[in-house]
């Protein structure tokens, strides 16, 4: 008897599930289907699965393909299931090629192709449909994004979008999804939500031209360089009830959302200086080192620096100051930029040809926050006082790269209906296009 082993969380069950499980099942004779804990999905990563694991499983037992159901709870399980149910071949879903390979010792691992246009009506009526999400751009931040929504339920990666035909086919490909497209407007009608990863200077266009289609946007950073653009994109999106997000993974991972959490309790006092830094040495033929107008330093990675100072300072700073260095063709390598407030100051540091240590660094009158590079991908910081022997330290765990976490703030505030969040709104995202405006202002003078 050959026996067949696949794994996963299984919410909100759909006939993409069906077809996997029965495929599966037609690899041979004995079907095992292991079911994920909630708190194995979470130690894994996974986020906000919605059904609770009994009626995960329910859903498995009603398709009448499993011979056999188990709970997995633990890493390191599969390959243990593996030696103790005697299992000939492992299975699961072409989006995770290659993932499993080191199994190929013990048993064969099979990748199975993905159902494309799944449908949702085999979801209960009373959760949400899954968002059917579009990719705009196909370079390296997108391609993380896609790796990174498995993680995230009730929102799944579905076509992607490049003028350049050959560039979508390709990323279409590799990353299983239904479609590609070169005309924009036959991708918008596809699809529920978009995720914009283009260059900087199309942000403006695709976005609005996605929310007068009726579609949210997850945007990427930074959303547009003018304050009347982002005033204008956030009406619109208001008027047709859409979620507009600017994608600044920072403010949505939980490890600075405890950050703030500390520092808005008042244990540091009043804040009165921020600093923050995020460099990083590029390669002299990126983007980044040879776009003279949306490349450089501060365009690249001025909204991350430019987070925790909105947040903690607020958006009416008195001025603000740039100090840049640049290269030969006027690409800001390194720039400083020096906010004056009522009560307070706060400086950003970025730079892509000159590195710094990149730390965040909170200051009030009874304390400050300390948190060390890298500060943006939060996952450990202190809060330090005038007794240089009291010390809080705070620790929170990180999955991926960060872009999960946007992600799924992203679906919750669609599946919510809230057009606006607090860790990083409209109000913060204008203040900051305003602050880009000013910068590259000085760049056309």
């Amino acid at each position: 008897m050959k026996k067949v082993i696949t794994y996963g969380s299984f919410d909100l069950f759909h006939e993409g599930h069906y077809r996997l499980l029965k495929r599966a099942k037609e690899l041979g004779d004995y079907l095992i289907v292991g079911v994920t804990t909630e708190q194995y999905d979470r130690l894994r990563g996974k986020l906000n699965v919605e059904e609770p694991l009994l009626t995960r499983v329910e859903n498995i037992k009603k398709t009448g393909l499993a011979d056999e159901i188990i709970i997995e709870d633990h890493p390191g399980q599969k390959e243990e299931d593996i030696v103790k149910y005697g299992i000939d071949i492992f299975t699961v879903g072409s989006d995770w090629t290659g993932a499993f390979d080191y199994l190929k010792g013990k048993c064969q691992v099979v990748y199975l192709e993905r159902t494309k246009d799944i449908s949702s009506t085999m979801l209960r009526e009373k959760l949400h449909p899954i968002i059917r999400l579009g990719v705009v751009g196909t370079g390296r931040i997108a391609n993380r994004f896609v790796a990174e929504t498995k993680f995230v339920s009730g929102i799944e990666s579905k076509s992607v979008y490049n003028p350049h035909k050959e560039s979508s086919v390709v990323f279409a490909e590799r990353y299983g999804l239904n479609a590609y497209y070169e005309e924009y407007e036959r991708f918008l009608d596809e699809v529920d939500a978009v995720y914009i990863a283009s260059p900087h200077e199309f942000h403006y266009s695709y976005t609005k031209a996605a929310l007068l289609h009726g579609r949210h946007v997850l945007c990427e950073k930074p959303l547009v360089f003018s304050k009347r653009q982002a005033e204008e994109l956030y009406e619109t999106a208001r008027e047709r009830r859409l979620v507009l997000m600017e994608a600044l993974k920072t403010a949505y991972c939980p490890g600075f959302e405890k950050l703030c959490q500390v520092v808005e309790s008042g244990v540091i006092g009043e804040v009165c200086d921020v600093e923050a830094c995020f460099t990083r040495l590029t390669a002299a033929g990126s983007r980044e080192r040879t776009d003279a107008k949306y490349g450089g330093g501060f365009t690249e990675f001025g909204s991350h620096t430019m987070l925790p100072i909105l947040r903690f300072m607020g958006t009416d700073y008195k001025d603000v100051q740039f100090q840049s260095i640049l290269d030969e063709q006027g690409v800001d390598l390194y720039t400083k930029a020096n906010f004056v407030y009522e009560r307070g100051m706060a400086t950003s540091k970025s730079g892509v040809g000159v590195k710094s240590e990149g730390q965040l660094v909170i200051a009030g009158t009874k304390g400050y926050v300390l948190a060390r590079s890298p500060w943006w991908l939060t996952k450990y910081f202190e809060v330090r006082y005038e007794d240089p022997a009291k010390i809080d330290r705070y620790e929170v765990p990180f999955y991926g790269d960060g872009l999960r976490y946007e992600v799924k703030d992203f679906a919750v505030q669609i599946n919510k209906g809230e057009l606006d969040n607090g860790k990083f709104g409209a109000k913060e995202s204008i203040a900051l296009a305003g602050v880009m405006e000013r910068f590259m202002g000085l760049r056309d003078v």
